[in-house]
């Protein structure tokens, strides 16, 4: 579990300098930077997708997830619980702090991307942490630009991580019979069309209920044992 952990106090430390800076950054400035990290996203997105071969498996995986993440409609859980937090930690005199947002964007930015799932992969199946220290490395300073952009919120996104990783973490070794390589590839695929699609949201093109895709990155497993 060392891997999460070191993800999820990088976030919390990237946070906390860039709240530290968020006064001190024209609003134009920040609104750029926004764009520019979605920009940053969106190619992160197409280099991940080129990884998968089976494009029939990919497109079943994303009808197929989007069905399930609708039926339970992950967005508007994860967005609740955001503003819960938010509420939580709302000012005495009723200021909004905006954390809902910071923290959605935040978490599945951290969270969904193909370096989060094959990273705590090889650290659960192999002991080896290299992919997720680095990942790290970047989450960090993603913190920075999008706490001094997005608010508070970002830190918490710490906490998903922590539960998200960790859980791939742990369960790695008993999924480990059917994670080929081939299915690896395709769940990195589909993570990495899900961070496109984010990349899209960050830039004002569209407003993709990303989390409801989610589902989707976990199918290949039950479709290549048919396909």
């Amino acid at each position: 579990m060392i891997s999460p952990v070191v993800n999820a106090l990088a976030v919390v430390m990237g946070s906390l300098i860039g709240l530290g800076l968020k006064k001190g950054i024209p609003e134009r400035l920040t609104d750029s930077t926004m764009k520019a990290l979605g920009l940053c996203t969106i190619f992160i997105g197409i280099r991940g997708i080129l990884v998968g071969e089976n494009t029939l498996v990919l497109i079943i995986s994303m009808v197929l997830g989007v069905l399930i993440g609708e039926s339970l409609d992950l967005d508007l859980r994860i967005s609740r619980l955001g503003e819960w937090v938010e509420r939580k930690f709302k000012k005495e005199d009723g200021e909004n702090l905006g954390i809902a947002e910071g923290f959605v964007t935040a978490t599945l930015l951290f969270c969904v991307g193909a370096m989060a799932i094959v990273g705590s992969l090889q650290s659960g199946l192999t002991g080896d942490h290299e992919t997720i220290f680095t990942k790290s490395v970047l989450d960090f300073v993603a913190a920075i630009v999008f706490a001094s952009t997005k608010g508070v919120g970002v830190i918490f996104s710490a906490v998903a991580i922590l539960l998200y990783q960790g859980s791939i973490v742990i369960l790695a070794s008993w999924v480990s019979p059917f994670l080929t390589t081939v299915v690896i590839q395709e769940m990195t695929a589909i993570g990495s069309l899900i961070i496109f699609a984010l990349g899209l949201n960050m830039l004002g093109i569209t407003k993709i209920k990303v989390m409801n895709l989610v589902p989707a990155i976990f199918l290949p497993i039950l479709l290549l044992l048919f396909l």
